[in-house]
């Protein structure tokens, strides 16, 4: 029996250049929310950082590049690895939090839409092509390709150009712990309507939820903890530990949710590609949905991950990983006709969605 299905038939992602080591935070002094030193040696801050967090380095923009900069070289790489003509494309949507951050200052731009700089760049005329930002925190690409999907079958689109990109090294605080973990980067993939048998490739299943009660500000925007400093500029922030309870509690609910909507067993599930926030969080989303199902057992190479290298790129990191994934540039991981995999990610907002796909 045939039917219709979104299929991903290209990807790329842009690594920034700019190499930032663990041992670039040494020489920093840090505070806390209270404005009050961190009496702990920045050493010793730094390595009690990469144990919980698995992050050793992780990569900014150069000056000369903003958000949609990258977006664009990303969409570039997913148009050329797809094949297809960008004229056809129906809709870009581009997922991102920040907007475009001008090194050295201080404030975003989202106006043009960084989606309609990436159709402007891509030289794309077809006025039929929507071009639209999509703000989610960092499941936004995950929402992108949930966003796509619902287009498609409801016939308003065919051909779609998803990217997620940020630079969240212009909105750090560099006096704040969790600074270390942020980084930049940008990944797309095209998504298509295809019609296929019941055993094809495509989105099997989705599932999203948003909490937005005592949840809401876990992660915003506000000054920086130096004292004294300008409350007129604000910097990315969180409650890292709120956060971290969140996620252990409700990401695998809303993967298990998406499993059993798309009838898979969890045995069948070769590959998550969970968004790259913490390493030792992802490990343990891991653990919890596995026990959800009773399954005693998790298979060692379930979880691809390149948070050790490139940090946390928010909106970024799951296609990036993907794309490097299925390009065969993650050492142990690759991807067979037939895999069945899962996309999934937890951001501000509080924010959840996962994805079931067929490769």
């Amino acid at each position: 029996m045939s039917t219709w299905r979104t299929i991903i038939s290209g990807t790329g992602s842009y690594i920034p250049t700019e190499r930032v080591t663990n041992a670039d935070f040494t020489v920093h002094n840090f505070y806390a929310e209270d404005s009050k030193r961190i009496e702990t040696p920045p050493g010793e801050v730094v390595d009690k950082f990469r144990q919980i967090t698995g992050i050793a380095e992780r990569r900014y923009a150069s000056a000369d590049l903003n958000a949609s900069d990258l977006a664009t070289i990303a969409a570039r790489l997913a148009i050329e690895d797809s094949g297809i003509d960008p004229e056809t494309l129906d809709q870009i949507i581009l997922a991102h939090n920040f907007g475009n951050v001008v090194k050295h200052t201080i404030q975003s731009d989202a106006v043009p839409a960084l989606a309609s700089r990436v159709k402007h760049n891509l030289q794309i005329r077809n006025p039929r092509c929507i071009a639209y930002d999509l703000l989610f925190g960092c499941p936004g690409w995950v929402q992108g390709l949930i966003h796509a999907d619902a287009f498609f079958k409801a016939g308003i689109a065919k051909r779609a150009l998803i990217i997620g990109a940020e630079t969240l090294s212009r909105v750090l605080d560099l006096y704040d712990r969790d600074s270390m973990i942020f980084s930049d980067g940008a990944g797309a993939c095209i998504v298509e309507s295809v019609q296929t048998d019941d055993s094809g490739a495509g989105i099997l299943a989705t599932s999203a939820v948003s909490h937005c009660t005592d949840e809401a500000y876990y992660i915003y925007l506000g000054a920086s903890n130096f004292p004294g400093s300008d409350p007129r500029i604000r910097y990315i922030k969180m409650h890292g530990r709120k956060v971290y309870e969140y996620a252990m509690k409700q990401v695998a609910e809303a993967m298990k949710e998406c499993l059993d909507k798309a009838g898979v067993p969890i045995a069948n599930l070769k590959k998550v590609f969970i968004h790259q926030a913490n390493e030792k969080m992802d490990e343990g989303i891991i653990k919890v949905l596995f026990k959800l199902y009773g399954a005693r057992e998790i298979p060692k190479d379930i979880l691809p991950m390149c948070i050790h290298w490139l940090g946390n790129s928010s909106v970024a990191t799951v296609p990036t990983l993907y794309d490097l994934v299925r390009k065969g540039q993650v050492e142990e991981h690759g991807l067979e006709e037939g895999d069945i995999i899962l996309f999934a990610s937890v951001g501000a907002g509080m924010n959840i969605n996962a994805v079931c796909y067929r490769v």
